[in-house]
Parts: structure tokens; sequence; C-alpha cells
């Protein structure tokens, strides 16, 4: 295969990988905030949609279970016969009744019988949800989202007479795009050598990387270039980030300017205000960051952090405070949700909106809450570093921020493709943490007024984030020199 080909995969991989997480999480996310709601509000919730089984599924379910009963006993008696025809070998002679039992239950053929049992346990299990639940499957009510998706897709397009079509179409279209095309910095593992999958990585002095057959063996020639798991690596890293994030403001400002509705007007007023406020003091809030990373790509972030041992949040918890504020404004989620809250707009900006428009405003909420999550667990909590695991794929602690150096377990070397995929599962274990968090605050903190989000940002922000990049700097060059 051409490395052309080879490129031209990983890329449609991460790609679809990325979108996954994103179109998965984000209806998921939907279902976590209206089940958070109805358990606060002790209501049923996110239960209601499903589907009918038919009643023949039970009688399957119930002939399935005695099979697999049938499969654990035959496997039973496989293996005391097998253990009969071979009788374990004991110091006194005789095994003894304990002996055979021990005997047995270590006999292969046993596993079926565990098998046969487990899976008649599911079985089981499975026909009394049926009887409860008179045969109607609504998954805990994960179902919810996609009956969303399809009324959407249904319900009427209403656009009000006097709106400017061009501009009350495009606007779903410029808040939703920018939302998933930010994803595209984030790096969510390290560098992919599909050909070395199952050899061991060997970090040298400078960095560089060789594959080893075995743990301390011959070392295997690379012939393909490394994969980064990003979708893009870009020089410009971090400002990418800030200019497509950036765009999300024109499109709730065009929605309520096109839509003929004073209610839009002023949420869309409310949004642009709100969000060219707090872009600014975004950024500030990242300056100290940029300072001690010494870089302004989001891969070498993590790079930094995983060569030091130790995750942004410890050195920069005052700027991770400040930037979690400043990005929930831009996200306009409660506490700061003054742009479309419903009170006192309606819906604000999206007050016209109606079918998969309507949709896609929604989606994009919800979006950009998991975009921000693996924003901050890049920034501020190493990325897709697992805790104890070194990027060569030693178990070990890294002490380099307390010059101590690092501790690592000679006995235990994974090979790269287990640490590739423990580095994209540790990623996504912050980013559903971080989502949690994020979910926490949403239903804690009450809704600030609009004169209070705007002194938040200016008078109190604003002035730390630039007290921050002093202090941060003065302390930089501070250890620099000693």
């Amino acid at each position: 295969m051409s490395d052309t080909m080879i490129l031209l995969l990983a890329t449609a991989g991460k790609i679809g990988f990325v979108l996954v997480i994103i179109f998965t999480f984000a209806p998921v996310l939907v279902w976590a905030e209206r089940r958070q709601s109805a358990m606060m509000q002790d209501r049923i919730g996110p239960v209601r949609a499903g589907f009918m089984l038919p009643d023949i599924a039970k009688d399957i379910a119930g002939i399935l279970a005695l099979l697999a009963t049938c499969v654990a006993m035959a496997g039973l008696f496989i293996a005391i016969a097998a253990v009969r025809n071979d009788p374990p070998e004991v110091p006194g002679g005789h095994p003894g009744l304990a002996g055979y039992i021990m005997a047995t239950l270590g006999n292969p053929w046993f596993g079926i019988t565990f098998f046969g049992l487990a899976l008649h346990a599911g079985l089981y299990a499975v026909v009394s949800w049926l009887v409860d639940n008179k045969k109607s499957v609504t998954l805990f009510g994960l179902l919810h989202p996609l009956a969303d998706a399809l009324k959407f897709v249904w319900k009427e397009d209403f656009v009000p007479p006097k709106a400017d079509k061009f501009l009350f179409a495009m606007a779903p279209i410029v808040t939703l795009i920018p939302a998933i095309v930010i994803f595209a910095v984030v790096p969510f593992g390290g560098m992919l050598y599909w050909e070395h999958l199952m050899d061991y990585a060997q970090l040298g002095a400078d960095g560089a990387i060789t594959f080893l057959a075995a743990p301390k063996g011959a070392v295997v020639p690379t012939t393909a270039a490394g994969i980064p798991l990003q979708v893009a690596t870009l020089n410009q890293g971090i400002l990418f980030l800030f200019a497509v994030a950036g765009t999300g403001v024109i499109g709730a400002a065009i929605a309520g300017y096109s839509s003929d509705n004073k209610f839009a007007l002023l949420g869309g007023l409310r949004a642009a205000g709100q969000m060219v406020s707090y872009e600014v003091t975004l950024g500030l809030t990242l300056v100290p960051a940029f300072m001690l990373y010494g870089t302004l790509l989001p891969e070498s972030f993590v790079t930094w952090q995983v060569q030091h041992g130790v995750w942004g949040i410890l050195p920069l918890f005052p700027c991770f405070v400040l930037f979690l504020a400043c990005s929930i404004a831009e996200t306009k989620r409660i506490p700061f949700d003054l742009p479309e809250a419903e009170s006192e707009l309606v819906a604000g900006y999206f007050t016209e909106y109606s079918g998969m428009k309507f949709g896609m405003f929604f989606m994009a909420e919800f979006i950009e809450v998991v975009v921000l999550s693996g924003v901050i667990a890049t920034l501020f909590f190493g990325g897709y570093d697992a805790p104890f695991l070194q990027p060569d794929g030693r178990i070990g602690l890294n002490l380099e921020w307390l010059g101590l150096g690092q501790f690592v377990a000679d006995g235990v070397w994974l090979p790269h493709g287990v640490v590739i995929a423990s580095q994209v599962g540790a990623f996504v274990a912050k980013l559903v943490l971080l989502i949690w968090f994020q979910l926490q605050i949403r239903w804690t903190l009450p809704r600030f007024r609009y004169d209070q989000i705007m002194r938040l940002c200016w008078q109190y922000i604003l002035p730390i984030s630039l007290g921050l990049i002093f202090v941060y700097g003065l302390a930089i060059w501070y250890f620099t020199q000693v």
C-alpha cells in the first residue's frame, strides 16, 4: 500500500473518529440534561420514546436461555469426563474430591459452562425486562434524541414573511460548522506507527523513537512515517481555534437580525455583545499557558505536560478557572444564557426558527460543550496522557517537575498499539468527566443578569487576566534565570 493511500485512509479514519465522538456525545448529553432535570423536578423524564417488540420476542429469548443452560450442562459433563479420563497428579497419589473439583474448574471445557451460565443470566434478564416493560424497548430514554432528530426533519420549516430569507437560512449553518471544525486541531492520541502496533517503543535521549521486536530485543526498522492522531496539524495552532470560534457570533447576530422579530433581535444583540466581550478575555486567560508551554501548538501542549510529568491544571489553576468561565459564556450556557433567556426573550435569537434549522442551533450548543471539554483536556489535563503510562509503554511515575526524575517499572512494557489505545481511551475518559462537570454547573448556578455578565467580564476577569500575565511572566523569567 502506497504512502499516499495510507495518508488518505488515516485522514478519513481520524475525521470519522472525531465525528463519531461529536455526534455520539452531543445526543447523549441532550438525554443526560433532560434526565437530570427530571430527577431534580421529580418527573418521569425521557423514558417514553421506544419501539414495541413482537410477542414472539419473549418466547425466542426464553428458548435461547434454555439452550444456554443446555450448553452449560454439556460443558460441565465434558469437563468431568475429561478429568476422570486424565486424573490430576498429586503427591499423595489420590487427588481426592477437592482435587477433582479443582481440576474440573480448571479444565478448558469448563469455560463453555461459564459462558453458558453467563448467557443464560443475560437472556433471563432480557425476558424479565420484556415482561416488566410489556415488550417496549426504550433503552433508558436514549432513543429520545433519535426521536427528536426525526421530529426536526419532518416539522414545518417556517420562515417569517418579512425575514431576510438568505441570512435566515445561513445563520444555523454559520453557527454549527465552526463548532465542529474546532475539534480538528485537538489531538486525541500520540504518534501512531501502524506497522509497529505489536512492537515495543524505545525513546532516546533526544526524543527519537525506535521500535524493538520484544522488550530489550532487536531493533525493527521503520519504513513509514508516523501518523499524528489529530485531524489537522497546523502551524497556527491554537490561533486557528480562536479564529474559527470567533465566527460563531456571526451566526447568532444574523439570526436575530434576519428574523424580523424584536425578541430575536434583542437576543442577537445580547449574543454579539456577550461573545465579543468574552472572546477578548478568553485569549488573555491563555497567555500564561502559552508562555509556560513555549508554543501555540495543541499537540505541543500535551508533549510539554507529558515530558514534565505534570498536568497544566497545577501550575495554571487560576487560568483554568478563568478560561472555563469565559468558555461557558462563549457557549451561551447557564449561567450565561442571557441571549436565549426564555423568561425574557421567548427563545432569544432563534425564536422564529423551527424544524431542522432549530435543530442545528440546538445541536451546535451541545457540540460546543463536547469540543470545549476536548480543548480544556488538552490545555490543562494532559490531553491524551494516561496516568502512570509512559509514552514508550512502560508503567511508571514522572516527577521531572519536582526535579526527582522518572521512576519506571522495568517488568511491565506494553506494545505500541496498546499504548495508543490507552491514550485514546484516556482522552475520551477526560472528555466524559469534563462534560459531566459542565452539566453540573448548568444545573447548579442560577442565571446572571446581563449587566452582571458584562461587569464580570470587563471589571473582574479582564484585569485579573492581565495581572496573571505579569505574574506568570515574572515567575517564568525568575525560574529560567535561577
